[in-house]
Protein backbone atom coordinates (compact mmCIF):
# COMPACT_ATOMS: atom_id res chain seq x y z
CA UNK A 1 0.00 0.00 0.00
CA UNK A 2 2.36 2.11 0.94
CA UNK A 3 6.21 3.26 0.39
CA UNK A 4 8.07 5.45 3.01
CA UNK A 5 11.00 7.30 2.16
CA UNK A 6 11.62 9.52 5.81
CA UNK A 7 12.70 12.96 5.57
CA UNK A 8 12.16 13.94 8.87
CA UNK A 9 14.95 13.70 11.36
CA UNK A 10 13.35 10.15 12.64
CA UNK A 11 14.87 7.23 12.09
CA UNK A 12 12.67 4.12 11.69
CA UNK A 13 14.17 0.19 13.39
CA UNK A 14 12.93 -2.91 12.04
CA UNK A 15 9.90 -3.29 10.87
CA UNK A 16 8.44 -5.25 13.58
CA UNK A 17 9.11 -6.48 16.94
CA UNK A 18 9.42 -10.03 15.87
CA UNK A 19 6.18 -12.04 14.69
CA UNK A 20 3.73 -9.23 12.49
CA UNK A 21 0.39 -8.80 14.39
CA UNK A 22 -2.53 -10.30 12.56
CA UNK A 23 -5.20 -8.67 11.66
CA UNK A 24 -7.16 -9.71 14.21
CA UNK A 25 -4.94 -8.80 16.85
CA UNK A 26 -5.16 -5.21 15.66
CA UNK A 27 -8.87 -5.38 14.94
CA UNK A 28 -9.61 -6.81 18.87
CA UNK A 29 -7.07 -3.48 20.21
CA UNK A 30 -9.54 -1.12 18.15
CA UNK A 31 -12.05 -2.69 20.00
CA UNK A 32 -10.77 -2.39 23.05
CA UNK A 33 -9.82 1.36 22.22
CA UNK A 34 -13.35 2.32 21.16
CA UNK A 35 -15.02 0.58 24.81
CA UNK A 36 -12.20 2.58 26.70
CA UNK A 37 -13.03 5.74 24.44
CA UNK A 38 -16.57 5.85 24.64
CA UNK A 39 -16.84 5.26 28.16
CA UNK A 40 -14.55 7.83 29.02
CA UNK A 41 -16.29 10.19 27.06
CA UNK A 42 -19.46 9.50 28.72
CA UNK A 43 -17.53 9.87 32.23
CA UNK A 44 -16.37 12.72 31.60
CA UNK A 45 -19.30 14.31 30.40
CA UNK A 46 -20.89 13.28 33.65
CA UNK A 47 -17.82 14.78 35.95
CA UNK A 48 -17.10 17.80 34.20
CA UNK A 49 -21.18 18.03 34.53
CA UNK A 50 -19.99 18.58 38.80
CA UNK A 51 -16.34 19.18 38.30
CA UNK A 52 -16.13 21.94 35.79
CA UNK A 53 -11.81 22.18 35.66
CA UNK A 54 -11.09 20.46 32.61
CA UNK A 55 -7.27 21.03 32.91
CA UNK A 56 -7.40 19.77 36.48
CA UNK A 57 -8.98 16.57 35.37
CA UNK A 58 -6.70 16.25 32.70
CA UNK A 59 -4.10 16.61 35.34
CA UNK A 60 -5.40 14.05 37.53
CA UNK A 61 -5.70 11.68 34.31
CA UNK A 62 -2.00 12.36 33.91
CA UNK A 63 -1.13 11.60 37.02
CA UNK A 64 -3.14 8.25 37.54
CA UNK A 65 -1.43 7.42 34.14
CA UNK A 66 1.79 8.09 36.52
CA UNK A 67 0.90 5.89 39.61
CA UNK A 68 -0.42 3.01 37.19
CA UNK A 69 3.04 2.49 35.29
CA UNK A 70 5.30 3.29 38.24
CA UNK A 71 2.67 -0.15 39.67
CA UNK A 72 3.53 -1.93 36.49
CA UNK A 73 7.60 -0.62 36.55
CA UNK A 74 8.08 -2.02 40.06
CA UNK A 75 6.16 -5.37 38.97
CA UNK A 76 8.83 -5.84 36.36
CA UNK A 77 6.06 -5.10 33.48
CA UNK A 78 9.11 -3.29 31.46
CA UNK A 79 11.92 -2.01 31.20
CA UNK A 80 13.65 1.38 31.03
CA UNK A 81 15.75 2.18 28.22
CA UNK A 82 18.55 4.21 27.96
CA UNK A 83 18.10 7.46 25.95
CA UNK A 84 20.05 10.29 25.46
CA UNK A 85 19.88 13.61 25.97
CA UNK A 86 18.54 14.20 22.21
CA UNK A 87 15.80 11.59 22.67
CA UNK A 88 14.72 12.83 26.65
CA UNK A 89 14.05 16.11 24.61
CA UNK A 90 12.03 14.55 21.88
CA UNK A 91 9.75 12.84 24.97
CA UNK A 92 9.70 16.28 26.20
CA UNK A 93 8.75 17.84 23.30
CA UNK A 94 6.57 15.28 22.80
CA UNK A 95 4.60 15.58 26.00
CA UNK A 96 4.32 19.78 24.98
CA UNK A 97 2.53 18.33 22.19
CA UNK A 98 -0.05 16.58 23.86
CA UNK A 99 -0.86 19.30 26.55
CA UNK A 100 -0.63 22.05 24.09
CA UNK A 101 -3.14 19.68 22.00
CA UNK A 102 -5.73 19.44 24.88
CA UNK A 103 -4.76 23.55 25.31
CA UNK A 104 -6.08 24.86 21.68
CA UNK A 105 -9.52 22.61 21.55
CA UNK A 106 -10.44 24.17 24.95
CA UNK A 107 -9.89 27.92 23.97
CA UNK A 108 -10.90 27.09 20.37
CA UNK A 109 -14.06 25.56 22.13
CA UNK A 110 -14.96 29.29 23.62
CA UNK A 111 -14.98 30.32 19.98
CA UNK A 112 -16.88 28.79 17.75
CA UNK A 113 -19.96 26.14 17.73
CA UNK A 114 -19.80 22.81 18.97
CA UNK A 115 -20.80 21.89 15.22
CA UNK A 116 -18.06 23.83 13.62
CA UNK A 117 -15.59 22.61 16.21
CA UNK A 118 -16.40 18.85 15.20
CA UNK A 119 -16.72 19.08 11.85
CA UNK A 120 -12.85 20.66 11.56
CA UNK A 121 -11.77 18.20 13.50
CA UNK A 122 -12.92 15.33 11.85
CA UNK A 123 -10.81 16.54 9.01
CA UNK A 124 -7.60 15.11 11.32
CA UNK A 125 -7.10 11.91 8.94
CA UNK A 126 -6.58 14.46 6.53
CA UNK A 127 -4.17 16.33 7.79
CA UNK A 128 -2.49 12.76 8.94
CA UNK A 129 -2.10 11.43 5.55
CA UNK A 130 -0.51 15.13 4.58
CA UNK A 131 1.80 14.83 6.79
CA UNK A 132 2.80 11.24 6.17
CA UNK A 133 2.85 12.22 2.18
CA UNK A 134 5.14 15.58 2.59
CA UNK A 135 7.01 14.43 5.58
CA UNK A 136 7.76 10.73 4.71
CA UNK A 137 6.59 10.38 0.94
CA UNK A 138 4.30 7.93 1.63
CA UNK A 139 2.35 6.59 -0.98
CA UNK A 140 -1.39 5.58 -0.18
CA UNK A 141 -3.76 3.91 -2.95
CA UNK A 142 -6.09 5.52 -4.79
CA UNK A 143 -9.43 3.67 -2.94
CA UNK A 144 -7.51 5.02 0.22
CA UNK A 145 -8.20 8.66 -0.28
CA UNK A 146 -11.79 7.60 -1.46
CA UNK A 147 -12.39 5.83 1.49
CA UNK A 148 -12.15 8.37 3.70
CA UNK A 149 -14.65 10.99 2.07
CA UNK A 150 -17.59 9.33 3.51
CA UNK A 151 -15.58 9.47 7.32
CA UNK A 152 -15.08 12.93 6.85
CA UNK A 153 -18.25 14.30 5.48
CA UNK A 154 -20.43 11.84 7.51
CA UNK A 155 -19.30 13.62 11.04
CA UNK A 156 -20.36 17.18 9.12
CA UNK A 157 -23.64 15.41 8.51
CA UNK A 158 -24.03 14.30 11.59
CA UNK A 159 -23.18 17.58 13.74
CA UNK A 160 -24.76 19.67 11.05
CA UNK A 161 -26.04 22.72 13.11
CA UNK A 162 -25.28 26.31 13.87
CA UNK A 163 -22.03 27.07 12.48
CA UNK A 164 -20.61 30.08 13.86
CA UNK A 165 -16.91 31.03 14.16
CA UNK A 166 -14.98 34.22 14.94
CA UNK A 167 -11.52 34.66 12.92
CA UNK A 168 -9.53 33.40 15.68
CA UNK A 169 -11.60 30.67 16.43
CA UNK A 170 -11.37 29.00 13.18
CA UNK A 171 -7.75 29.44 13.33
CA UNK A 172 -7.17 27.75 16.31
CA UNK A 173 -9.44 25.16 15.45
CA UNK A 174 -7.50 24.18 12.72
CA UNK A 175 -4.46 24.40 14.06
CA UNK A 176 -6.15 22.06 16.63
CA UNK A 177 -7.25 19.84 14.09
CA UNK A 178 -3.69 19.23 12.89
CA UNK A 179 -2.36 19.29 16.13
CA UNK A 180 -4.48 16.13 17.06
CA UNK A 181 -2.95 14.39 13.58
CA UNK A 182 0.46 15.27 14.23
CA UNK A 183 0.39 14.06 17.50
CA UNK A 184 -1.12 10.70 16.43
CA UNK A 185 1.58 10.40 14.11
CA UNK A 186 4.06 11.46 16.61
CA UNK A 187 2.80 8.67 18.68
CA UNK A 188 3.71 6.01 16.44
CA UNK A 189 6.52 7.36 15.05
CA UNK A 190 7.95 7.12 18.85
CA UNK A 191 6.98 3.29 19.46
CA UNK A 192 8.18 2.32 15.81
CA UNK A 193 10.91 4.29 14.71
CA UNK A 194 14.43 4.53 16.32
CA UNK A 195 12.93 5.00 20.05
CA UNK A 196 10.82 2.32 19.74
CA UNK A 197 9.56 2.59 23.07
CA UNK A 198 6.82 0.52 24.74
CA UNK A 199 3.22 1.63 25.44
CA UNK A 200 3.91 1.92 28.81
CA UNK A 201 7.38 3.03 29.29
CA UNK A 202 6.03 5.93 26.97
CA UNK A 203 3.18 6.91 28.96
CA UNK A 204 5.57 5.74 32.49
CA UNK A 205 7.80 8.62 30.37
CA UNK A 206 5.48 11.42 29.37
CA UNK A 207 2.69 11.52 32.20
CA UNK A 208 4.52 12.89 35.16
CA UNK A 209 5.78 16.22 32.52
CA UNK A 210 2.29 16.01 31.00
CA UNK A 211 0.66 16.43 34.99
CA UNK A 212 3.27 19.38 35.52
CA UNK A 213 2.32 21.53 32.59
CA UNK A 214 -1.63 20.54 33.17
CA UNK A 215 -1.06 22.51 36.68
CA UNK A 216 0.93 25.06 35.01
CA UNK A 217 -1.74 25.70 32.78
CA UNK A 218 -4.03 25.17 35.60
CA UNK A 219 -3.03 28.00 37.24
CA UNK A 220 -2.70 30.60 34.67
CA UNK A 221 -6.50 29.85 33.72
CA UNK A 222 -7.39 30.64 37.29
CA UNK A 223 -8.53 27.06 38.05
CA UNK A 224 -6.50 26.58 40.70
CA UNK A 225 -7.62 29.61 42.38
CA UNK A 226 -11.36 28.23 41.40
CA UNK A 227 -11.22 24.70 42.86
CA UNK A 228 -9.55 25.80 46.41
CA UNK A 229 -12.87 27.68 46.57
CA UNK A 230 -14.70 24.16 45.06
CA UNK A 231 -12.56 21.94 47.70
CA UNK A 232 -14.07 24.02 50.64
CA UNK A 233 -17.55 24.15 49.74
CA UNK A 234 -18.53 21.74 47.22
CA UNK A 235 -15.85 18.24 47.33
CA UNK A 236 -17.19 15.34 48.72
CA UNK A 237 -16.02 11.96 49.09
CA UNK A 238 -18.30 10.48 46.41
CA UNK A 239 -16.48 13.13 44.00
CA UNK A 240 -13.15 12.37 44.94
CA UNK A 241 -14.05 8.25 44.29
CA UNK A 242 -15.42 9.53 41.11
CA UNK A 243 -12.43 11.32 39.67
CA UNK A 244 -10.78 8.31 40.80
CA UNK A 245 -12.09 6.22 38.66
CA UNK A 246 -12.18 8.78 36.11
CA UNK A 247 -8.48 8.98 35.76
CA UNK A 248 -8.15 4.83 36.30
CA UNK A 249 -10.37 4.73 32.85
CA UNK A 250 -8.19 7.36 31.60
CA UNK A 251 -5.55 5.42 31.79
CA UNK A 252 -6.20 2.34 30.72
CA UNK A 253 -7.52 3.96 27.61
CA UNK A 254 -3.98 5.78 27.33
CA UNK A 255 -2.62 2.35 27.19
CA UNK A 256 -4.99 0.52 25.05
CA UNK A 257 -4.74 4.05 23.09
CA UNK A 258 -0.94 3.63 22.56
CA UNK A 259 -0.78 0.01 22.14
CA UNK A 260 -3.61 0.34 19.23
CA UNK A 261 -1.88 3.02 17.45
CA UNK A 262 1.50 1.15 17.38
CA UNK A 263 -0.41 -2.10 15.92
CA UNK A 264 -2.59 -0.39 13.13
CA UNK A 265 -1.25 3.00 12.37
CA UNK A 266 -1.55 6.81 12.76
CA UNK A 267 -4.09 7.26 9.91
CA UNK A 268 -6.23 3.98 11.02
CA UNK A 269 -6.14 5.54 14.65
CA UNK A 270 -7.60 9.11 13.19
CA UNK A 271 -10.36 7.24 11.27
CA UNK A 272 -11.37 5.26 14.06
CA UNK A 273 -11.57 8.66 16.06
CA UNK A 274 -13.93 9.77 13.30
CA UNK A 275 -15.51 6.34 14.05
CA UNK A 276 -15.82 6.84 17.61
CA UNK A 277 -17.32 10.52 17.19
CA UNK A 278 -20.22 8.95 15.68
CA UNK A 279 -20.95 5.90 18.00
CA UNK A 280 -20.62 8.97 20.76
CA UNK A 281 -23.84 10.48 19.08
CA UNK A 282 -25.90 7.04 18.77
CA UNK A 283 -25.08 6.45 22.44
CA UNK A 284 -26.82 9.62 23.32
CA UNK A 285 -29.31 9.30 20.88
CA UNK A 286 -29.85 5.63 22.84
CA UNK A 287 -29.32 6.94 26.39
CA UNK A 288 -29.89 10.57 26.23
CA UNK A 289 -32.68 10.71 23.70
CA UNK A 290 -30.85 13.07 21.80
CA UNK A 291 -32.61 14.83 19.00
CA UNK A 292 -31.42 13.27 15.33
CA UNK A 293 -32.28 15.16 11.88
CA UNK A 294 -32.48 13.06 8.57
CA UNK A 295 -29.44 14.94 7.68
CA UNK A 296 -27.81 13.73 11.24
CA UNK A 297 -29.10 10.19 10.50
CA UNK A 298 -27.30 10.02 6.89
CA UNK A 299 -24.04 11.64 8.34
CA UNK A 300 -24.13 8.60 11.00
CA UNK A 301 -24.72 5.78 8.11
CA UNK A 302 -21.85 7.56 5.87
CA UNK A 303 -19.19 7.47 8.77
CA UNK A 304 -20.05 4.47 9.68
CA UNK A 305 -20.40 3.15 5.97
CA UNK A 306 -17.16 4.93 5.54
CA UNK A 307 -14.82 3.17 8.30
CA UNK A 308 -16.20 0.14 7.17
CA UNK A 309 -15.36 0.59 3.64
CA UNK A 310 -11.64 2.06 5.08
CA UNK A 311 -11.12 -0.88 6.67
CA UNK A 312 -11.97 -3.02 3.60
CA UNK A 313 -9.36 -1.01 1.57
CA UNK A 314 -6.58 -1.38 4.37
CA UNK A 315 -7.57 -5.42 4.60
CA UNK A 316 -7.10 -5.65 1.03
CA UNK A 317 -3.82 -3.39 0.99
CA UNK A 318 -2.51 -5.37 3.50
CA UNK A 319 -2.89 -8.51 1.76
CA UNK A 320 -1.93 -7.35 -1.60
CA UNK A 321 1.39 -6.28 -0.08
CA UNK A 322 1.92 -9.28 1.59
CA UNK A 323 1.58 -11.03 -1.45
CA UNK A 324 4.58 -9.36 -2.83
CA UNK A 325 6.81 -9.60 0.18
CA UNK A 326 6.20 -13.58 -0.10
CA UNK A 327 6.25 -13.67 -4.07
CA UNK A 328 9.73 -11.56 -3.27
CA UNK A 329 11.30 -13.84 -1.15
CA UNK A 330 10.61 -16.85 -3.11
CA UNK A 331 12.23 -14.94 -5.91
CA UNK A 332 15.50 -13.96 -3.92
CA UNK A 333 15.71 -17.57 -2.87
CA UNK A 334 14.49 -18.89 -6.42
CA UNK A 335 11.90 -21.03 -5.92
CA UNK A 336 8.58 -21.25 -6.33
CA UNK A 337 5.87 -20.40 -3.97
CA UNK A 338 3.05 -23.16 -3.42
CA UNK A 339 -0.33 -22.45 -4.19
CA UNK A 340 -3.43 -23.98 -2.41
Amino acid sequence: MSSEQPILPIHSGPASDGQQDSLRVKYQWLAVYFFFNLALTIYNKAVLGNFPFPYILTGIHTLCGTIGCLYFYMKGSFTLTALSDRENVTLFLFSLLYTINIAISNVSLNLVTVPFHQIVRAMTPFFTVLIYVIGYRKVYSTMTYVSLIPVIAGVGFATAGDYYFTPMGFVLTLLGAFLAALKTVATNRVQTGRLRLSPLELLFRMSPLAFAQCLIYAYFTGEAASLRDYWHSSMTGGMMLKLFLNGAIAFGLNVVSFTANKKTGALTMTVAANVKQILTIVLAIMFFHLAVTPMNAIGIVLTLAGGAWYAKVELENKQRNNSTAVSQQHKDKGTVPLKA
